[in-house]
């Protein structure tokens, strides 16, 4: 049975669920999503442990707080949720901007953690042509609101494949996308500028780290990622050759598999 729950973290009312029984892992969810984009693992992990996925800061049905621009923060709000839980330590899965959580989680509380996840991500500071495409992306939702960013958008993060034959799904991505403000995809993306590079956390990470690439992934490409992989002392690395940005859904299978054997290696 899945539990809708919240708690208030300076100021904010930060909803997440809980479902399953067992050791606990938490999913955070990237960019202009929510907790729902993780329905796929849920199904699939929901018998074998107990799993949390909040709505971060800004997102889905938790509240919009001035300090979202900061990835520290938004971290310690994750922290915040396992503190009312009692959780002692968890393995925890990012998405893109999540993983970036996910690293400053790790950082600052690398005793809760058991092993994490980069899903689509990257310890790496942006570069300056990132920032400066990320800057553009700003304009663009300033001159045309964000459900038009969303729709634009949102089928670059497929692989062209699953572009063609699954536009349902990525028409229900979009609509979803509509809850999302103007205030809080700009205040992510200077989140995303501002953060620091933490491949220190590779470096010294203790416990295994899992890496999900997508081999058409044009947001944390291909290159990018493996050369962040070789850092850890123990790395669990696995590339998903017909996904892009959204390999949970893309390869969902494959994805499930993948996470399954990773938790069973960090809970040991």
């Amino acid at each position: 049975m899945m539990q809708h729950k919240k708690i208030n973290y300076k100021d904010c009312e930060i909803y997440y669920k809980i479902i399953g029984k067992g050791k606990p892992i938490l999913f955070i969810h990237g960019f202009a999503e929510d907790g729902y984009v993780w329905q796929y693992q849920i199904d699939f992990l929901k018998d074998h442990y107990q799993i949390i996925v909040p709505d971060i800061p800004g997102s889905g049905q938790s509240s919009i707080v001035d300090w979202i621009n900061n990835i520290d923060s938004l971290a310690e709000s994750i922290k915040a949720i396992l503190d009312e839980e009692q959780i002692a330590n968890c393995t925890v899965i990012g998405h893109s901007l999540g993983g970036y959580i996910t690293l400053a989680l790790a950082e600052k509380h690398p005793q809760l953690l058991n092993g994490f996840g980069l899903f689509h991500s990257s310890a790496f500071a942006d570069t300056e042509e990132k920032k400066q495409a990320r800057s553009k992306s700003i304009d663009f939702i300033k001159m045309n609101g964000t459900y038009e960013f969303i729709k634009a958008t949102t089928p670059g993060l497929f692989a062209s494949f699953f572009t063609k034959n699954h536009s349902d799904e990525i028409n229900l991505l979009v609509d979803n996308g509509k809850m999302f403000v103007e205030e809080v995809l700009i205040r992510y993306y200077e989140a995303m500028i501002n953060r620091p590079d933490r491949t220190s956390i590779l470096l010294h990470f203790t416990k295994p780290i899992l890496f999900i690439i997508g081999e058409n992934d044009k947001a944390v490409p291909l290159d990018i990622s493996l050369k962040q992989c070789y850092l850890p002392q123990l790395s669990y690395i696995s590339i998903l050759r017909d996904s892009a940005h959204m390999g949970m859904w893309e390869e969902k299978d494959k994805s499930n598999k993948i996470l399954f054997d990773f938790f069973q290696a960090a809970n040991n």
